[in-house]
């Protein structure tokens, strides 16, 4: 399927779409279209310099270093911080000269459009051989919005494989903070692997998608010119103070994985109650396929809970994380009717 627009699409997250689409809606809404989780870290204490003066030098090597260490890059020269993933994809898509590009989907839209907007075909394919005659592979891994996940093993191989004919494959580990990362992750191959960048965003694990910080892992000639085109102080202040922190909490992060798992098992139960199968999906959301799809995003919407829903995909829906007790019924409700 080849990829025709360079649209920005709905991708979620738009509670003023949420109220258009349902003005009679019970407040607060409820907003579970998206993979951010809903317990968030707990701010650090920011100091006043973060705010006032630009980050230095010193301030940016913390996080880098903070990063690889949670990340498993092979060092911080393979490591570029930027304000979201978001601002890397239209960068690394340019690095491969416009030629054929191959989107293993369903998955994040934004993906397809940074290569159309580079100058590339992009050919949309649900195999993962096809992804080795591309000239720039991309990928998502753990899977968005259906979980689907390849082992290191797997990714290396393909690296491999487009390595002879100079392409590059670009993965993206958005969703890898919510399982430990060995015998996944590829991080840490960007050194024997020059054409593989490995993306990681920092919101969505930490439930801080607002502070705009995300990584790109990869050799360190990939990285010095992300860099360079980045220029200096990309990332605030105060998302270097908290990333800092926060990326070196490990007694929080271990505990954050069985606090999703448990909720994602409890969703999963509340939805095979009302006869909605999970088909796949992380500890952060949950992916369903019903004929009913239409009649379920209603019955939620008007109760004040926003879905994830897919054009391409009618029968497709997205559960996030109710955020507690409160969220779980009133999401039970809407099922009962």
């Amino acid at each position: 399927m080849e990829a025709e627009t360079d649209a920005i699409r709905d991708h979620g997250g738009s509670l003023a779409t949420a109220r258009a689409l349902f003005p009679h809606a019970p407040a607060p809404w409820i907003d579970l279209s998206t993979g951010i989780n809903p317990h968030p870290y707990k701010l650090p204490p920011i100091p006043a310099s973060a705010w006032e003066r630009l980050p230095e030098d010193a301030d940016i090597e913390c996080l880098c270093e903070a990063a690889v260490r949670r990340y498993g890059a092979p060092s911080a020269a393979h490591l570029v911080a930027a304000p979201g993933t978001q601002a890397l994809l239209p960068r690394v898509a340019a690095m491969v000269k416009p030629g054929r590009a191959a989107v293993w989907t369903p998955t994040y839209a934004e993906h397809a459009r940074a290569l159309v907007r580079a100058g590339h075909e992009v050919i949309e394919v649900s195999n993962i051989d096809a992804l080795a005659d591309a000239d720039i592979a991309v990928l998502v891994n753990p899977n968005n919005p259906d979980g689907r996940l390849l082992s290191a093993e797997e990714l290396c191989a393909l690296a491999r494989k487009l390595e002879r004919r100079e392409g590059m494959l670009v993965v993206d580990e958005a969703f890898m903070d919510v399982r430990e990362a060995d015998g996944w992750s590829v991080a840490g191959a960007v050194e024997t692997h020059a054409n593989l960048v490995v993306l990681r965003s920092f919101g969505k694990f930490y439930g801080l998608a607002g502070l705009r910080l995300g990584f790109a892992v990869a050799s360190t000639r990939i990285v010095e010119r992300l860099r360079s085109e980045l220029g200096p102080w990309a990332v605030s202040g105060p998302a270097v103070a908290v990333g800092c922190v926060a990326l070196g909490d490990d007694r929080w992060a271990s505990a954050t994985r069985a606090r999703l798992a448990a909720a994602a098992d409890r969703l999963d139960h509340l939805l095979g109650s009302h006869g909605l199968k999970v088909a796949g999906g992380t500890s952060l959301f949950r992916f369903v396929r019903t004929e009913r799809s239409a009649e379920v995003f209603e019955a939620c919407g008007r109760a004040g809970l926003y879905l994830r829903r897919f054009d391409v995909m009618p029968d497709a829906l997205r559960f996030g994380l109710p955020p507690d007790d409160q969220a779980f019924a009133r999401l039970e409700r809407a099922l009962a009717r």
